[in-house]
């Protein structure tokens, strides 16, 4: 076992969708091993078969605990569930036995993660079908990290090429989104996201909030959500110490964030954030979930049931989640939780 690198836990996600192909095709990369000692908690008997399916050189250790492992490159360590029947196993299909086992390799990545036991998260994509189907109480990752890891309302935040964004508002409608754009709201949240930051080891934290209307509104003109809620709430966050600016115009704030002029930015809404990280590189688009016990990164894509166990998913984005969170892991820390 190399102890020098970070243990990053890799959860197999639905064993009939893409994960475990893009596991496997990602830790045939050298870099990854330079980086991390990575850790897939899975079904070793898929991860075998998803091994066969991409034609990668790899072989597979099974291991009870992270301090097993070999972590040399060439060899994958998987921590064994065994939870998946894989005679009864259909590619791309919805089946209770993977919602069931998606949940318990991510439940038992989180066990590892609150005991030290490993430093992250990188987590691969589930199907809210499955886990419907499994009668898993949750519909996704961030409700099951927000119960298991014991935290209220995490913070998501996008990496793509340098730029950090995060969301004032998430799975709303717009009508929606704008009616809980207050004051408070941004104050808040600009606050949230400075911590969020500094858990990140980033030590400039120049944070841009997007604006809503066209050229922010012009004073006015164009809608007075600026005026008179989102810059009073800037204003509210300077005063707290935050190094805050804004509103400024959606149309150019993500190209100055990208080159360097903020260090993050506040989407005001889903949509306006998503498009400007896809839009720089869709595959290389990392999800950071923050105000977790511990550090999540994920890839920002579904179990593309439609192209799974045929050898044509990227695994890109599955690199680049497991180097992002190899990268922050020495960095990140608990004091401000």
């Amino acid at each position: 076992m190399t102890d020098k690198l970070n243990i990053i836990a890799i959860p197999m996600g639905d064993a009939a969708g893409i994960g475990p192909e893009i596991t496997v095709k990602s830790l045939a990369k050298k870099e990854i091993y330079n980086m991390c000692n990575p850790l897939v908690v899975g079904d070793a008997e898929v991860i075998k078969k998803a091994i066969g399916v991409t034609e990668v050189n790899l072989d597979v250790n099974i291991i009870s605990e992270p301090g097993e492992g070999k972590y040399e490159f060439g060899t994958i360590d998987v921590l064994d569930m065994e939870n998946i029947n894989i005679d009864e196993l259909q590619p791309g299909q919805v089946q209770a036995q993977c919602g069931r086992a998606a949940f318990e390799f991510i439940k038992k990545s989180v066990e590892l993660a609150m005991n030290g036991e490993v430093s992250a998260l990188a987590t691969t994509p589930i199907n809210k079908e499955s886990l419907k189907a499994a009668e898993v109480p949750y519909i996704g990752h961030t409700e099951m990290l927000e119960d298991l890891g014991g935290a209220a309302d995490p913070l998501t935040m996008f990496q793509v090429s340098g730029m950090r964004i995060f969301f004032l508002t998430r799975h709303v409608s717009l009508k929606e989104a704008i009616s809980q754009m207050t004051k408070e709201r941004v104050q808040d949240y600009l606050n949230r996201c400075d911590v969020a930051l500094q858990r990140l080891g980033v030590e400039n934290r120049k944070i841009a909030v997007a604006g809503l209307n066209p050229h922010s509104g012009e004073g006015g003109l164009f809608g007075m959500e600026e005026v008179n809620e989102i810059a009073p709430g800037i204003e509210a966050a300077k005063k707290d110490g935050i190094d805050a600016y804004g509103p400024v115009p959606a149309d150019s704030v993500f190209f100055q964030a990208l080159n360097g002029k903020y260090d993050a930015v506040l989407s005001l809404y889903h949509d306006q954030g998503h498009i400007a990280a896809k839009m720089t590189d869709f595959h290389r688009t990392i999800s950071i979930t923050n105000n977790l016990p511990f550090l999540r990164t994920s890839v920002d894509h579904g179990t593309a049931f439609d192209i799974a166990w045929k050898n044509i998913a990227s695994s890109v984005s599955m690199e680049e989640c497991i180097k992002l969170a190899a990268e922050y892991a020495p960095k990140f820390t608990e004091e401000s939780l």
